[in-house]
């Protein structure tokens, strides 16, 4: 269970800090970071981190707007009842 935790912290981390490369990037007219890292990122257990990187430096507020919040509701059950059986 407490690998499990740990793994989620660091998808989370990894997600915030890659959306705000990401719109760095954007600003600065470089090579971006590709949207199916993005999303990847939000599917494997990335989706809190995915949101706050979302709202902190308001960026993809468009183009992922239901998308991420799917992913939180999918991890939430996925997760709870992980945790409810007594994993």
């Amino acid at each position: 269970m407490n690998y499990l935790i740990a793994i989620l912290i660091i998808l989370n981390l990894l997600s915030l800090v890659t959306f705000g490369i990401d719109k760095y990037l954007a600003i600065h007219k470089k090579r971006r970071v590709s949207e199916n890292r993005l999303l990847l990122l939000t599917i494997l257990g990335g989706s809190v981190g995915s949101l706050a990187g979302q709202k902190l430096f308001n960026h993809k507020t468009r183009k992922f707007k239901g998308v991420l919040w799917v992913a939180l509701l999918i991890h939430i059950l996925v997760f709870g009842a992980i945790i409810g059986s007594g994993y």
